[in-house]
């Protein structure tokens, strides 16, 4: 009877055993023992109305991992081949949150990355903090997303609050050198949490530079109608007018600021919508002259820039913009701590992001040198300021400042022209 038992028990075991053999090899190969893909979630905008920036960030993710598989994959994993997992926040938070549930508990993702709009990013990285998942962010910058103490959480870009400095300081030195007196600003603004961000940023920056804030104008995304908002500004004249949409927004107030002759000394945009390759063809014209902040212009003299760009551009058939970059370098720096990490465990990989430290090869086309600080924030993010002008009869982003980064033979259209105090 004891013998009957034990082989049963016996049995058990060995079926056990089988199990957990199974098990821990999905992913790897079962002759070699190596893994053989690393799982990477993919969070964007890909229907919507920032699905176009959704879809240039896919790409360029694509294009970057196509590269880094062409070249033997994760080489401390025995060459494993990233494979991406894309999931539509359809630029909706709560879209967001569930998404980042399914990649972590469904697809067993190694990391995550994305969002693009900061409004998703917020509660979606909480979800990756909650499960000690990392979470690498390209691209959305409300300062709170690196502020909250989390661990498992990085960020590439810049802060919302970095712009907002060097906007203001651009405003000085451009008013400074071309004798042009500023003292008013309006702000105009999408609601959600990066338009506030950049708010409370203006309002710190601009009150430190004794400039008078004349009208505090908040919207909501995607509104079919911003003539109220405009018909505000020009009652108040305004010296200058600091611009944070998404895309339709910002052609729309682009379009409706022309309609109703708005000629301040300078529009200056915050990125987002003004950088998504979709606002020339929407706005037209009518954005001849506009400023622009941003971390990356296809003109500036970094390392890799024209190679990588024209490398996309013959692959997708327009060129890069900021976002972009930091989408394509990002997948560089995820792939750098996955070598250094030589597993798949996510405080593994976790402590290879904190120690990043990047100094040549391809990610110098962002910044010559990529490392984080305490918070998970990237130190020393570059700006630039680019304005839209016609080059050879087309629109393009033309950086102008700081001098030193400016396009050679390019300087500052300014003020705007047909000021009324020109």
């Amino acid at each position: 009877m004891f013998a009957k038992h034990k082989s049963k028990l016996y049995l058990l075991f060995a079926t056990l055993l089988v199990v957990m053999l199974v098990a821990g090899c999905v992913g790897r190969d079962t002759s070699t023992g190596q893994v053989k893909e690393v799982k990477i979630g993919n969070i964007l905008p890909l229907s919507g109305a920032a699905a176009p920036l959704g879809k240039i960030g896919k790409e360029a993710r694509e294009m970057a991992v196509e590269e880094i598989n062409a070249a033997g994959g994760i080489k401390s994993l025995g060459g494993a081949k990233i494979k991406m997992i894309f999931a539509d926040s359809k630029g909706d938070p709560a879209t967001g949150v569930a998404e980042a549930e399914r990649l972590i508990t469904q697809e067993k993702v190694a990391l995550i990355t994305g969002t693009y709009q900061s409004g998703v990013a917020l509660p979606a990285t909480e979800v990756a903090e909650r499960y000690k998942v990392p979470f690498f962010c390209p691209v959305p910058s409300e300062d709170v997303i690196t502020e909250r103490g989390f661990k498992y959480v990085f960020r590439l870009a810049e802060k919302t609050s970095w712009r907002n400095r060097d906007q203001v300081k651009f405003i000085q030195d451009m008013a400074n050198k071309y004798g042009t007196p500023v003292k008013t600003v309006a702000l105009i603004y999408e609601d959600t949490a990066w338009g506030q961000g950049a708010a409370r940023g203006w309002e710190k920056y601009l009150g430190e530079a004794g400039l008078q804030i004349v009208l505090k104008e908040p919207y909501p995304r995607n509104s079919s109608d911003l003539t109220p908002v405009v018909l505000k500004v020009k009652q108040k004249k305004p010296d200058i007018i600091l611009l944070c949409s998404y895309v339709s927004d910002a052609a729309l107030l682009t379009n409706t600021f022309a309609e109703h002759k708005v000629k301040p000394v300078a529009f200056i945009g915050t990125s987002g919508g003004f950088a998504d390759p979709v606002y020339f063809d929407t706005a037209g014209d009518n954005c001849e002259y506009f400023f622009d902040i941003s971390t990356w212009e296809p003109d500036v003299n970094r390392p890799f820039s024209k190679e990588v760009n024209e490398k996309f551009k013959q692959k997708y058939g327009y060129g890069m913009n900021a976002e972009a970059v930091k989408a394509y370098v990002s997948m560089y720096v995820i792939k750098d701590a996955l070598e250094r990490a030589g597993s798949l465990d996510p405080e593994a990989i976790r402590k290879a992001l904190a120690e990043t430290h990047l100094t040549s090869g391809v990610t110098q086309m962002y910044a010559s040198e990529i490392a984080f600080d305490e918070t998970g924030q990237m130190v020393n993010a570059p700006l630039v300021i680019s304005q839209f002008r016609k080059v050879n009869g087309k629109m393009e982003r033309v950086t102008v400042w700081p001098e030193k980064d400016a396009r050679p033979g390019w300087k500052p259209e300014w003020p705007f022209p047909g000021w009324e105090g020109r």
